[in-house]
């Protein structure tokens, strides 16, 4: 099938953003949707969590004000705004203060199928996700062709660290005001409670078991602790050095899923296609990367070209 590639120009070097191009195109003729079979895991059930929980912290240093000189003028006047993202050295995935999320879940009425070791038995998902085959006997609500309840309980571990950039405003040893950004980094280590209920296809009306699979995204919201400058922060008018105490609200959101691998009939309007930016000396002399259509559609509209 033709189709005409969506021109996008190339980023200039000092943008900051971008926009991307997936190669998909539309001209909005149906003529050119066929029906595909596609292989995929379909959601049977789900559910999703809002959990918060509040962290602590005390006496966090936060380097020193960007000043040549320090005098007893200078003090930190106001507190313009406070900013928090997760902390990722990209260098070391394992670094034990990389903020990572965690989840331990119980099952209640089904079980985690297991190894000869008792180890559980993983498949892999979306972004190398892990997916957790159960089973129960689901004979019972399968005779009224409905799914199995089960039950569970977690356990959501927070740990780790996140950035938390201040902007204020001070007076310097001059008495003038000045602006800054002051950073610091906030350890991280909370426990998060919940229970939850999800809903079990048959376990024996299907070649697959069903899969569990959850994942969890964390936001954070930090302000002083008392809301009061001369009481959270600590100021040396000498060295320039800042303590401040905060307290960080921890915004969860989690989701867990019942999986089963599924085929769909869908409507396709071909595969997705991008024109190269460069050509070099092979000029159109390159291999495609993915192989033509051979079902019956796209081999008929090939014999009528």
């Amino acid at each position: 099938m033709n189709k005409q590639p969506v021109d996008v120009a190339p980023q200039a070097i000092d943008d900051r953003c971008c926009i991307a191009n997936t190669g998909c195109f539309f001209d909005g003729c149906l003529d050119k949707i066929v029906g595909e079979c596609i292989f995929v895991d379909k959601v049977y059930d789900s559910v999703t969590f809002n959990l918060s929980g509040i962290q602590p912290a005390s006496q966090v240093p936060f380097g020193t004000l960007p000043v040549a000189k320090c005098g007893p003028k200078s003090r930190i006047i106001r507190v313009l705004d406070i900013r928090s993202k997760k902390y990722f050295n990209p260098c070391n995935i394992n670094d034990c203060k990389n903020l990572t999320v965690t989840p331990k879940t119980n099952l209640s009425g089904a079980q985690f199928v297991t190894d000869e070791r008792g180890n559980p038995v993983v498949v892999p998902g979306p972004a190398g996700l892990l997916q957790y085959l159960i089973y129960t006997d689901t004979s019972e609500c399968d005779e009224v062709c409905l799914g199995t309840p089960i039950f569970g309980s977690q356990e959501i571990v927070v740990s780790g660290s996140i950035v938390v950039e201040i902007d204020v405003e001070f007076l310097d040893a001059r008495g003038d005001i000045q602006f800054a950004t002051l950073r610091g980094r906030v350890p991280i280590n909370q426990v998060l409670t919940n229970f939850f209920e999800l809903c079990m296809p048959s376990v024996f009306d299907s070649a697959f078991l069903p899969q569990f699979t959850e994942f969890c995204n964390v936001a954070f919201t930090s302000r002083l602790a008392t809301q009061s400058i001369s009481r959270d922060i600590t100021f040396n008018p000498v060295t320039g050095e800042i303590q401040v105490n905060l307290i960080v609200a921890l915004c969860l959101t989690c989701e867990k899923k019942i999986k089963v691998p599924v085929q769909l009939c869908v409507l396709s309007t071909g595969f997705c296609q991008q024109e190269a930016r460069e050509r070099p000396i092979c000029g159109d002399n390159f291999p495609p990367l993915f192989p033509p259509q051979v079902n019956e559609p796209f081999v008929s509209m090939r014999d009528q070209i």
